[in-house]
């Protein structure tokens, strides 16, 4: 029976949630902080699933004053509700370009300035690279991406690719990580509480050449990995004490 509730409750937030956010997205189109105004409202739908979300920012991190590459762990279709809580001000997204023809959705993730990239077209995935680079230059615009490139679905934390790490390494800007902890069947539709999910933002870091980019992309892999480890036994303890 629950599930049947929070079933048509979700459907119904996520409606009125899709009609505010489309509709400060038209009055204030490609505006910095129309993708934390609908990563905040979309977090919202938490509570209908039973979720206690937690975000913890490193002090140092200011995306008001200084463009930051985030790089984020991606598990599931939950993410809209629990990881995109750390969309902050200032931050646009790269995604696919097939979002676009989802109604309402597609025409708010475009609305929001987010970048949409062609994954069957190499030629124009670094064109869109050099958006996102130029976006940073001149808007002081931090940019998200999921270097995994795809959902895990529970097969932990999938292989990195580059385009993360060359763009902080060409734009000379910071990269900030984002980690989620596992949220694999952690949601049961007919369970009232389903515990808690962490997001940490983490500090900056300059992706230097005295690196390679894969010599860069393990070392954030591994570093990834790790605290993934240490918030899912914080998640644990948490739970438990409840």
């Amino acid at each position: 029976m629950l599930a049947v509730v929070r079933f048509i409750a979700l459907v119904a937030a996520f409606l009125v949630i899709n009609i505010v956010v489309f509709l400060v997205c038209v009055i204030r189109p490609f505006h910095r902080r129309n993708v934390h105004f609908a990563g905040q409202s979309y977090a919202l739908m938490g509570r209908i699933m039973g979720l206690t979300i937690k975000l913890r920012v490193n002090d140092s991190v200011d995306t008001e004053n200084t463009p930051y590459v985030f790089i984020a762990n991606h598990q599931n279709s939950y993410d809209l509700i629990t990881i995109c809580k750390a969309a902050l001000p200032g931050v646009v997204t790269v995604g696919k370009k097939s979002l676009k023809w989802i109604p309402i959705f597609g025409q708010i993730y475009w609305l929001s300035g987010n970048i949409m990239i062609d994954r069957n077209n190499s030629g124009k995935a670094r064109d869109t690279l050099k958006l996102a680079a130029r976006k940073m230059k001149e808007k002081k615009l931090s940019v998200w991406l999921f270097p995994e490139g795809t959902r895990s679905y529970g097969r932990g934390l999938l292989p990195f690719k580059v385009g993360a790490f060359k763009l902080a390494m060409e734009t000379k800007q910071p990269l900030v990580m984002v980690t989620a902890s596992t949220t694999h069947n952690k949601v049961k539709w007919n369970r009232w509480n389903n515990g808690t999910v962490i997001i940490d933002i983490d500090a900056p870091e300059m992706v230097s050449r005295e690196k390679s980019l894969r010599d860069w992309m393990e070392y954030f892999h591994s570093k990834m990995e790790d605290k993934i480890v240490a918030l899912d036994a914080e998640v644990a303890s948490l739970d438990q004490a409840k």
